[in-house]
């Protein structure tokens, strides 16, 4: 009781001190108004649709012309071909575009007011899921850190639960999470004490200095835990002393990641009252849990960790709401809980919200976010458009769920939490606890059971997190999307350019899933969401199907210049108004978007080409493996982006944004045939146009491509600049310039009957 009032006077004097800085909080404070958060409509909503009515004016001219065009062609198979195709891709352009537009429709903005939050005398309970699956390519150092960002949270910490899940099912993991609670009792009061807001070690000792003997005192401890997590996980072992003691001695010479019985071991119990800090406050609840694997049975991969993680919480905690993070995805603001909570716990507008979704946003961009991982419009425009039609999609990471709309329940009107329920009651010690949970973390447990179908995360995507989402949203609940201005996780982006696109071609497997099922949105909401929610879906579960029209345009259209083939108007001619118009306004609409959402315009640039190199690497291989799945030559996978950054001379590169291409990759090829195919025909077609006196007739084609080129300057100076390892390598480029070159002389030796 002593620890719980203690707990409970420091978050009260914190939040004195908030509404004595910030005034309009006060006066939030006097407004009678008992909703726990409020809604705005963003602004401008009248001239943005007056712009997209003119666009798609002008989008239906264009098809006038291509109609005119084929009507008026000489009969040339080849060119109706050519102009068929080039329609249905402007066709396809148009469907896409028209979809994007859904969530610019009505985006919505949400406002929570934690001060009437504070008020209260009874919280509930949250439990914290972070999921690692490899200590190489996620460094235990890096996941304690996380760990210890979260249990630090401004909140009762009797009232906290963490659980990490290690499907590397890892004694180095198991120790470095055994270390971060022995520190925990040192961090959790020194940020209390202090009111420190970066409160994940590791970013915070390496961006802030302070002349405090305790701040000194708190990094040499930290310095000296890391410094053991590291020897540890280079020499592959713990040391011999540990390997008799409790939670150790629970790994034997014959597991490995794929097989080994289930683990599971509280490290730190929130209702002992011997579990306390150096302060003699009581500390958040920290569990370690690796499920159990073995090579006959498939785990489903995060899907299947975050279901067991939920079944074993329930045992221990069974908290009502439920928060999950990446194990990079550290926490940057100290009261994100009672942000979150002001949704869920509003009486009149928070009984339908099944979670609430943060932005992913990262710490390692470079200015120019050089591979556009900044995700800023998607963030900042596309998310609050979601919010406007029933809720953005579940993303994965930095999200609070309520669990019985993650366990699969459906929403009623009638529908009433009582989140207060069961928090009296006497619990088993933890050791009966461990047992209990254990028995519900074996590989067998889900089966003959709803997991994974109507419960939990659904399995059987590679996007587990949207599908399950979608389904959550088509049982009547809501979601809420909420982005402060003091973000509430960061993470890291990928530094390499094959980096980010195997990511993106990860999601692109996952949404292509997703739109030849039945989880498709437009059946699966069908008469449960609405049409604006269900299109919105599918700006992420059409990503892939945009890779064929985007191969198709920017391969015919140099070929075509090259061959000195129009497929545009005349310069001087009316009908290229309408070409003009959608170009044009397009990109200076995207441009002014990315701009008020925080991009620069070289990092906008940065995100068109990014857009062209996902388009035609990622998404393409994405369509490639998933008809090879389907045709069963081979299994999609579940691919972990590397976490890791040691190699010193692309940290350098990264930070100079120079793009990373390295090793040889079917990415590059693509990227690079593509590249040189364009910059051939530029060249030789503008040469060609201007000698034989059709530069007007050409001149939309030239323009085009001459885009492409710029787009491209990154991948020539990696094909024949650069010197560094970051270069393209020689295969690629000799294969590059051999596609290229082999798809100009084909074509041109067909000029005649084109």
């Amino acid at each position: 009781m002593i620890q719980h009032a203690n707990s409970f006077i420091y978050i009260m004097a914190n939040r004195c001190l908030i509404l004595c800085h910030h005034p309009s909080e006060r006066s939030m404070m006097r407004n009678g108004d008992g909703s726990l958060f409020r809604t705005e409509k963003a602004k401008g909503r009248k001239a943005f649709k007056l712009f997209a009515f003119s666009m798609l004016c002008c989008i239906m001219m264009t098809w006038v012309y291509r109609g005119k065009q084929l009507a008026e062609s000489d009969g040339s198979r080849w060119l109706t071909a050519l102009l068929l195709g080039l329609l249905a891709s402007e066709i396809w352009f148009a469907f896409y575009w028209l979809v994007t537009q859904t969530v610019r429709w009505n985006p919505v903005h949400r406002y929570p007011s934690k001060e009437k939050l504070y008020q209260r005398s009874q919280l509930p309970k949250v439990d914290m899921f972070v999921c690692t699956a490899d200590p190489i390519a996620e460094p235990p150092a890096l996941v304690v850190s996380t760990v210890l960002s979260l249990m630090a949270y401004n909140y009762p910490a009797e009232k906290l639960s963490l659980y990490l899940s290690d499907d590397g099912g890892s004694i180095l993991t198991f120790y470095a999470l055994w270390e971060a609670s022995l520190f925990a009792k040192h961090w959790i009061p020194f940020c209390k004490n202090f009111n420190v807001e970066l409160r994940s070690p590791a970013v915070f000792f390496s961006k802030l200095t302070d002349p405090l003997k305790e701040w000194y005192h708190v990094k040499n401890l930290y310095e000296e835990m890391v410094s053991r997590i590291d020897d540890v996980v280079e020499l592959g072992r713990i040391p011999e002393k540990l390997k008799e003691e409790d939670g150790f001695s629970r790994w034997h010479s014959g597991m490995t990641s794929r097989n080994h019985e289930p683990i599971l071991k509280i490290l730190l119990d929130g209702r002992d009252p011997a579990s306390l800090d150096m302060d003699g406050n009581r500390l958040p609840t920290l569990v370690y849990m690796a499920r159990e694997k073995r090579p006959e049975y498939h785990h489903n991969f995060k899907a299947g960790a975050m279901n067991a993680l939920i079944r074993v919480s329930s045992v221990i905690s069974n908290a009502p709401f439920i928060l999950n993070v990446d194990c990079d995805m550290y926490s940057n603001n100290s009261d994100s809980i009672f942000d979150s909570l002001c949704f869920f716990l509003d009486e009149e507008k928070g009984g339908n919200i099944a979670f609430v979704q943060y932005p992913q946003c990262f710490d390692n961009l470079t200015k120019n976010d050089l591979y556009a991982g900044s995700l800023n419009v998607v963030s900042g425009s596309e998310l609050p458009g979601f919010d406007g039609w029933g809720g953005p999609p579940y993303i994965g990471t930095g999200c609070f769920h309520r669990r019985e709309a993650l366990c699969g329940r459906i929403y009623g009107r009638d529908y009433k939490e009582n989140w207060n329920k069961g928090t009296l009651a006497v619990r088993e010690n933890a050791s009966i606890l461990e047992q209990r949970a254990t028995e519900i973390a074996t590989c067998t447990y889900e089966h003959n059971t709803l997991w994974g179908k109507q419960m939990g995360l659904k399995y059987g995507c590679a996007v587990e997190d949207v599908v399950s989402g979608l389904a959550i949203h088509c049982k009547g609940w809501r979601s809420v999307y909420y982005n402060p201005q003091k973000k509430a996780f960061l993470g890291t982006s990928p530094t390499t350019l094959r980096d980010s696109l195997t990511q993106h071609k990860r999601w692109a497997e996952g949404q292509l899933q997703i739109v030849f099922s039945k989880n498709c949105s437009f059946i699966a909401g069908h008469n449960r969401m609405k049409l604006g929610h269900q299109m919105a879906y599918g700006i992420y579960n059409f990503w892939p199907l945009n890779s064929l029209p985007t191969l198709y345009y920017i391969i015919v259209h140099p070929l075509c210049l090259l061959n000195g083939v129009s497929l545009f108007p005349k310069i001087s001619s009316p009908w290229v108004l309408p070409f003009a118009y959608v170009f044009i306004a397009k990109n200076a609409y995207s441009l002014a978007e990315s701009l008020m959402c925080g991009d620069t315009v070289l990092g906008w640039w940065n995100s068109q080409r990014m857009w062209l190199m996902k388009r035609i690497g990622s998404y393409f291989l994405a369509i490639v493996n998933n008809i090879a799945t389907a045709l069963g030559f081979s299994r999609l996978g579940f691919a972990i982006t590397s976490k890791a950054t040691d190699d010193q001379e692309v940290s350098k590169r990264y930070e100079k944004e120079m793009m990373e291409f390295g090793s040889s990759s079917p990415f590059f090829t693509i990227i690079g045939a593509v590249a040189m195919l364009n910059l051939i025909c530029f060249v030789y077609g503008m040469k060609r146009a201007v000698v034989n006196g059709k530069t007007e007739t050409l001149m939309v084609q030239i323009l085009l491509t001459g885009v492409v080129v710029l787009l491209n300057i990154p991948v020539y100076e990696g094909l024949f600049l650069r010197k560094d390892k970051g270069r393209l390598s020689l295969s690629t480029t000799l294969a590059s310039l051999g596609f290229a070159m082999s798809a100009c002389l084909l074509t041109v030796s067909k000029g005649t009957a084109i």
